[in-house]
């Protein structure tokens, strides 16, 4: 998709964005309801938010890229297609899960999405997409590779010598910075000299560009331009998507470390409610059938939901299948 077809949607497109974001929300609202009812074990990161740039970045993006994730991995997923029933079958731990119940929330992998991996380490999925990037270069088919972090992993090792040897090899990569104010729990003006992370892209001579991360047109149109660059062997861009997470840094932080009036200004700006008035006042779209979309989305996550539901728990012998293993001097290594 260019920059100017970005322009050109279909109202079956403007709609389709829609859906996959309001998908996202409600699979991690669910989530979160199913934590607390005891179905799901371990920690949840909600994506709750920040569903523009997932969806807006995958938008551009065609079928053999590929995508490296974060912690708060569940909306680039579903974004680029996953099975929501799947998806909730892993957070479950049961064995029709993406990982067989190995990888829960923070390590779900789809390699024929080309979906490389959520990843529980803080940047850590940014020198895999650099690598990804370098082998579909050599590839030559014109296909790019995209990694998503938060503001925090723009502090991390890894991505100011990620973006070095991206740069210097003119790799096929999209950097796409969710900037949502907070690593972890602390401000970026507190761990940060700049306000806006698309500056350190001008120390490595490639563009940095920001985009309304609550806008999903807006991230569509810097994303297809970036994409269209990096298909063109012109090299990678630096995406800052700024945005905002509504709830804590996991499921059951309160975020009391947060001022209500700016949780306020930025609920105002939620990307879902201020994107479906946009497609009624400018695009023809009427309410009713934003209820359709609404309800074929809570038609979905109930028949996602048994699907896990019913999905068996793995046996005790399964736990060290799928391990890699390595044998040294005769010993098996684990």
């Amino acid at each position: 998709m260019t920059e100017s077809t970005a322009r050109e949607l279909s109202r079956d497109d403007l709609l389709g964005l829609y859906r996959r974001m309001l998908l996202i929300r409600r699979f991690e609202e669910r989530a979160a309801e199913l934590r607390m009812a005891g179905f799901i074990p371990g920690f949840l990161h909600p994506y709750i938010g920040q569903e523009a740039v997932a969806v807006g970045v995958c938008a551009a993006l065609g079928p053999g890229d590929a995508i490296t994730s974060t912690h708060r991995g569940h909306g680039h997923m579903l974004a680029r297609g996953a099975s929501p029933g799947r998806m909730y079958a892993e957070l479950y731990a049961r064995t029709d899960g993406y990982n067989r119940a190995k990888g829960g929330s923070l390590h779900m992998i789809d390699t024929e999405l080309g979906f490389l991996g959520a990843n529980g380490i803080v940047g850590g999925g940014i020198p895999l997409a650099t690598g990804a990037a370098l082998q579909l270069k050599r590839g030559g088919e014109g296909r790019v590779a995209v990694s998503f972090f938060g503001d925090g992993a723009t502090n991390e090792g890894a991505f100011h010598e990620s973006l070095n040897l991206a740069s210097l090899w003119k790799l096929p990569c999209l950097y796409v910075c969710e900037n949502n104010l907070y690593g972890e729990f602390t401000r970026q003006d507190r761990h940060q000299p700049i306000a806006d992370v698309a500056q350190r892209a001008g120390s490595y001579a490639m563009p940095g560009v920001i985009a309304d991360g609550n806008d999903v047109l807006d991230v569509l149109r810097v994303a297809a331009a970036a994409v269209a660059r990096a298909r063109a062997g012109k090299g990678p861009t630096l995406i800052e998507a700024k945005t905002y997470r509504h709830r804590g840094h996991y499921e059951g932080d309160m975020g009391a470390y947060r001022p209500p009036e700016e949780v306020a200004e930025w609920m105002a700006r939620d990307p879902i409610l201020t994107f479906g008035a946009r497609l009624v006042s400018e695009h023809d779209v009427v309410q009713s059938e934003l209820d359709t979309v609404a309800a074929e989305v809570e038609q979905t996550l109930e028949e996602a939901s048994a699907f896990a539901e019913a999905s068996p728990h793995p046996a005790v012998g399964e736990a060290l299948e799928d391990v890699y293993r390595e044998t040294v001097g005769g010993a098996a290594l684990q």
